[in-house]
Order: structure tokens, then C-alpha cells, then sequence
């Protein structure tokens, strides 16, 4: 599937196939979007939306992000963690954004590193690449399963 350019993401979002809110155009990349952290929780705590969260070593956690996406029946999207996230020790595995999919998403992830992890709201986490279907899908997400359809926040 051919993967959208910059150019390709703004107009999508001009023509209402794509919604990524809030939009900041400094996230723009060649050919994605940098989401960032709206969230961050560890596993089986609480979430926190402001400051920094220290994750230890060895330890799961969630990561949501800041953006709500929304993804029209022509376009999905696939989830890259940041370089520099992994270059720290982050391990993650991330899945894809179907096709009317609504909501802000959520992402698990283990810090490898023999020291903790600090993972400041609003720094940028993952890149959104979104690339264009053959055809329009003919069920979207919320009528397939629809699971974390219109969710905020983490969620487990």
C-alpha cells in the first residue's frame, strides 16, 4: 500500500479522510506524524497526564497518546516506536490503526535498560504512518470489533 507523504497527510485531512487532533504541523514528517505522550501509566497504576514518569527497570507500562486519530474507510496507519526511545532501552510492539478507527491510542511498552526510564508528558513517542487502502473497506473498525473505538487515555 502506498504510504502518504506530507503533502498526501495534509490533504487528507483538508478533504475530512483524516483527523489527527491536536494537530501540530511542527510533528509533520516527510512521510508520517510524531504522536506524543498524552498519558503514561505503569501496569497496574494509575495514569498521569502532566510531569514526568520514572519507569524502572525490568517494567511494563502504557504509553497514550496526546492525539486522537481518526482514520477514514481509504486509510490505515501503522505505529513506529522513535529511535530514541529504543536507543533507551524501550522494547514495543505496536499494531495497526484500522480503517474508522476513533481515538486516542494506546501503547505498551517494557523498559530493557538496567536503569530507569523517564517518560515526560508530551514528548514526542511514535511515529504515524498512514498509507492508502486499494478500496474504501467495506466494514470499518467500529462495525468489525471496535474494541478501543472512541477510547482516551490508557487503556489496558
Amino acid at each position: 500500500m502506498p504510504v502518504l507523504s506530507d503533502e498526501a497527510i495534509l490533504a487528507a485531512i483538508d478533504a475530512g479522510q483524516l483527523e489527527i487532533e491536536p494537530f501540530d504541523v511542527a510533528n509533520l514528517t516527510p512521510n508520517g506524524y510524531d504522536m506524543r505522550i498524552g498519558e503514561v501509566a505503569l501496569a497496574g497504576s494509575e495514569p498521569i497526564s502532566e510531569g514526568t514518569l520514572s519507569v524502572p527497570s525490568q517494567t511494563r507500562f502504557a504509553v497514550s497518546t496526546l492525539e486522537r486519530v481518526a482514520c477514514g474507510p481509504a486509510l490505515c496507519g501503522q505505529l513506529w516506536l522513535r529511535s530514541t526511545w529504543a536507543r533507551r532501552g524501550v522494547q514495543a510492539s505496536f499494531g495497526k490503526v484500522d480503517a474508522g478507527f476513533d481515538g486516542t491510542l494506546t501503547l505498551p511498552g517494557l523498559n530493557s535498560a538496567a536503569e530507569p526510564l523517564e517518560l515526560p508528558v508530551g514528548e514526542t513517542y511514535c511515529q504515524l504512518v498512514l498509507e492508502a487502502l486499494t478500496s474504501p473497506a467495506s466494514g470499518s473498525y467500529s462495525e468489525r470489533s471496535g474494541n478501543y473505538q472512541h477510547q482516551r487515555g490508557v487503556t489496558w
